[in-house]
């Protein structure tokens, strides 16, 4: 005897229960596959070693199921445009998934990932090194970007200014600025060690010193310089090697709500300092790379992408 609830079972809908049940494995496969990238991330597991133990298991683990352009994108250093870009480089599709690849794919892959893994040659090499420079418009979030990359990257070597001004409390020389007298300061402008400087607020003066930089590119290591517009535009005279990168804000009224919601101007200050980054926004098209800051962490790890030299 057929029932009513047959034909529905067999090719319709099903039932409620079966929805739930697909709904919280589906849920658990995210969250499994979320472990693992976060493995990678953390350095806890290695890439080649998820893709291994997804070639030779189960096709149903997370390792298997996670798509390519994941993985990748778990790796310290690799953005979206970089996640591309190999993928392309490797001749793997967008959605393809790391259990679906086929035997030169993997090849492709294997090798890829060996040769990331590989150290750099002992005492370092100026072609493999880059000055990368960070400015944009006030309020877009040039500090909390930075501030994000030393929390995260410990790896990239972040510039250090000089500065007249006094320590603020928390402070530490040598690794917040260099603290310096005037004499100092103006010492180091007529011995030319400064790529930088200027007088901020008509009060203290800070600079940007060039040996740390030239010993660390050439020593093979990439930097990572914060500074304004004026201070980028010094570094592009004196280093047109440097590569230089305009932060933006997702749209005007996210800075303005970003300047207004941190509360330490004044109104009148609030609106004097709008009006400067009406003309900094200006600037923009002199920049060699445009990174939108609608996320700090993704902002933060497509400005650490650019440290890598091709």
């Amino acid at each position: 005897m057929v029932t009513a609830e047959e034909p529905s079972r067999r090719g319709g809908t099903p039932p409620e229960v079966d929805r739930a049940a697909a709904s919280r494995r589906a849920v658990a496969a995210r969250r499994a596959r979320a472990a693992v990238k976060h493995d990678i991330a953390v350095r806890a597991r290695r890439a080649i070693d998820v893709v291994e133990a997804a070639w030779d298991g189960d096709p149903a683990t997370p390792e298997a199921t996670m798509r390519v352009r994941e993985l990748l994108l778990s790796l310290p250093n690799v953005g979206p445009t970089k996640a591309d870009r190999i993928m392309a480089d490797l001749g793997i599709a967008a959605a393809k998934k790391v259990g679906g690849l086929g035997v030169r794919q993997r090849e492709k892959l294997r090798g890829w990932l060996t040769d990331r893994e590989r150290p750099r040659r002992a005492g370092g090499n100026r072609e493999h090194s880059r000055l990368v420079v960070l400015a944009g418009p006030t309020a877009v979030g040039k500090g909390t970007v930075s501030q994000f990359i030393r929390a995260h990257y410990p790896e990239v070597l972040l510039s250090i200014s000089a500065t007249t001004r006094p320590p603020r409390p928390g402070e530490v020389d040598g690794q917040h600025y260099y603290f310096v007298s005037d004499a100092d300061f103006d010492r180091m402008i007529a011995d030319h060690e400064f790529l930088e400087w200027a007088t901020v607020h008509n009060a203290y003066r800070y600079g940007t010193p060039r040996p740390p930089i030239d010993r660390a590119l050439a020593a093979g290591r990439s930097v990572l310089l914060e500074i304004d517009l004026q201070g980028a535009r010094s570094v592009r005279a004196a280093m047109p090697e440097a590569l230089l990168v305009f932060l933006l804000p997702p749209s005007w009224d996210e800075l303005v709500r970003r300047l207004v919601g941190r509360g330490t101007e004044d109104p009148a200050e609030q609106a004097r300092r709008l009006e400067t980054a009406k003309v900094e926004l200006q600037a923009q098209d002199e920049f060699d790379v445009k990174v939108v800051n609608n996320e700090v962490g993704r902002a933060a790890r497509e400005v650490v992408e650019l440290l890598e030299v091709p």
